[in-house]
């Protein structure tokens, strides 16, 4: 008599043919039953949707390194993509991928799978900003009454302030930093490649594939397309399927920054001919989106790159300036920019308008602003795009003050990192992530002068996405993460492709 093992039934099942194809037969009777059933009720495309939540989930509660590329992919390609049902409100992918990494993270701390946590110099300010964010929230309702739609978006706020926390915890090694941000780059490119399709098909058929989203949430009909000032007779604006143009350009900024130093790097996370075309991509369709805001800050981003440690990008800028202000394919975009600069555009105009209306509220409630739910006085209101001003609105001065705190220890915490990594002899792998990750968080924070999506009840992916970053770069700061890197390639230092440390 054969003996069955309950730890690894599958051998013996193997092991009788007949039994194995009874078995294999009875399961895709099964999986093609529940498949016509979800068909019939559900219909195809919100089928395919459950299949692949399904299959997601299940990689997510194997492993948490899943869940961050949840994060990644739901924030690149359907960062408003949320479940076609209520539970009281209506969840979000987003809000599905993060409590789902939270989740697998907790039980591996309860179930003493992970034995330890780390605490970064960077968790107290960063906790304290959130304390603050609790105590300006709870404050604000005293004045404004309390919506489903305020509270899940301000508790996605908080979990993405806290991805920091899950990021430096989980990802320890160099391998997972570098696939998490393969993942970004990729969903960087994609959204880039979808975005400049729908820029140039027919207009119509733009607008029936993007409202075919309508079934998650996402706007339809013609509004989903978007013009300069939001007037048809003018260029209109790439929005892939991020909605907003300028959101969609504060993507490009993270990616773009992070894909720079690949062009030069001795062991780019891509083939190198590869980086070019993403990176190419990326900047064309950025360059479609018409954001000012969000050129300017990936412009110094590279700016800062080229002259920290890679000169050849400042060569690569400057030819690519060159060309969008001799082409006539990019006079649009100069004179869009041009009319910006010089305050004659209707945006604009409404942008200095907002912004007015913005130091009359902080004037009037300076300590701790007026929340995240409404305003007590009928003549202000929230909502200016600007990522300072809007901190300053809701938390008050204190909760600006704590903001520039923390990310200013991150600055402090990254400086002393590289400074490091150039007296040690350099380390071109985590050098090279360090300063993408690094310039990617200071030019996001350039783009907030010019918009607000970093700290946004509308945006919550942004703010995951810019706290992971950060996370991601104190995992690459790591002395622990050294012993892990293995250049197989002689390190050219902190002085590779002409660059010195500054």
């Amino acid at each position: 008599m054969r003996r069955l093992s309950l730890k690894n039934p599958v051998p013996w099942l193997l092991s009788d043919r007949r039994v194995a194809a009874v078995a294999v037969v009875g399961l895709c009777l099964v999986a093609g039953g529940l498949a016509g059933t979800m068909l019939g009720f559900l219909g195809p495309l919100l089928t395919a949707a459950a299949i692949a939540g399904a299959i997601g989930a299940a990689l997510v509660l194997r492993d948490v390194k899943w869940g961050f590329y949840a994060v990644v992919a739901v924030s690149a390609l359907l960062p408003f993509g949320a479940l076609p049902f209520r539970i009281g409100f209506t969840p979000t992918f987003l809000d599905v991928a993060l409590l789902a990494l939270f989740f697998v993270w907790f039980m591996r701390l309860i179930t003493r799978q992970q034995q330890d946590f780390i605490v970064s110099p960077l968790a107290g300010p960063i906790v304290a900003f959130m304390a603050l964010a609790v105590v300006a929230f709870v404050a604000g309702l005293a004045h404004a009454p309390l919506t489903s739609f305020v509270l899940r978006h301000f508790a996605e706020i908080l979990l993405g302030i806290a991805l920091f926390l899950a990021t430096i915890n989980n990802v320890r090694t160099l391998d997972r930093v570098e696939g998490i941000l393969r993942a970004l780059i990729l969903g960087g490119f994609a959204a880039a490649i979808i975005g400049i399709v729908l820029y140039f098909i027919p207009q119509g058929w733009s607008i029936r594939l993007l409202s075919g989203l309508g079934r998650f949430g996402y706007p339809t009909g013609a509004g989903v397309l978007r013009f300069i000032n939001d007037d048809p007779e003018l260029p209109m604006r790439a929005v892939s399927t991020s909605v907003d143009p300028n959101t969609l350009g504060g993507l490009f900024i993270l990616v773009g920054a992070l894909m720079a130093p690949q062009l030069f790097a001795q062991k780019p996370l891509f083939r190198r001919r590869w980086v070019a075309v993403m990176f190419g991509t990326v900047g064309i369709c950025l360059l479609l989106t018409f954001s000012r805001g969000s050129m300017a800050g990936l412009a110094a981003a590279l700016v800062l790159l080229g002259a920290s440690r890679y000169r050849k990008l400042l060569l690569l800028l400057a030819v690519v300036a060159i060309f969008v202000l001799i082409l006539p394919q990019t006079q649009d975009y100069v004179l869009n920019f041009v009319a910006g600069l010089a305050r004659e555009d209707r945006a604009t105009q409404m942008r200095l308008g907002e912004y007015k209306d913005a130091f009359i509220l902080i004037s009037r409630y300076p300590l701790l602003g007026v929340g995240f739910a409404g305003t007590p006085d009928s003549d202000i209101y929230l909502g200016v795009a600007n990522l300072y001003l809007t901190i300053a609105e809701e938390m008050g001065l204190v909760g600006l003050v704590a903001f520039f705190v923390a990310v200013g220890s991150f600055f402090a915490f990254a400086w002393r990192a590289w400074r490091r990594m150039c007296a040690e002899g350099g380390d071109d792998r985590r050098e090279t992530l360090l300063l993408g990750l690094t310039a990617a968080v200071a030019w996001a924070m350039g783009g907030g002068v010019f918009d607000h999506y970093l700290f946004n009840l509308e945006f919550p992916h942004a703010v995951s996405l810019f706290w992971m970053f950060i996370g991601l770069a104190v995992s690459v700061a790591s002395p622990s993460l050294a012993s892990l890197a293995k250049v197989s390639e002689p390190s050219q230092g902190c002085t590779g492709s002409g660059g010195q440390p500054a």
